[in-house]
């Protein structure tokens, strides 16, 4: 078994780890990643671990999408939401988006980038 690939906000304030380094990432253009800048790697909750959350801030605008960032240096760290599945989202299924930008020690450019268009979202 691998080591857990770890990664922190900025400021170090929120830090996490998830049991394996991402197969794929998703770059959505909804506004809210695209105006933050974000490239999510999906886990299901049991594979990610915040191990510390000094700071956290919850935006919840597009409810049941919670997004998660550091208080302190502003950086969006991770996304609580549903499974979607046909522009739905699937009763009782959840994962956890982490902003991969934030991994220690991840080489971005290994992994293939999925393009999601959530424009008009």
């Amino acid at each position: 078994m691998s080591e857990p690939l770890k990664g922190s906000c900025h400021c170090g304030a929120t830090q996490f780890e998830v049991t394996a380094p991402p197969k794929e990432l998703t770059r959505c253009n909804c506004t809210f990643c695209s105006k933050r800048g974000m490239l999510w790697a999906y886990y299901d909750p049991e594979q990610v671990k915040i191990t510390r959350r000094e700071s956290v801030v919850t935006y919840d605008r597009n409810a049941p999408v919670e997004h998660h960032h550091c208080q302190v240096c502003g950086c969006g760290t991770w996304t609580d939401m549903p499974v979607w599945e046909n522009d739905a989202p699937v009763p009782g299924k959840f994962r956890v988006g982490i902003n991969a930008r934030l991994f220690n020690d991840f080489n971005l450019d290994a992994v293939r980038v999925v393009f999601l268009d959530r424009r008009d979202i």
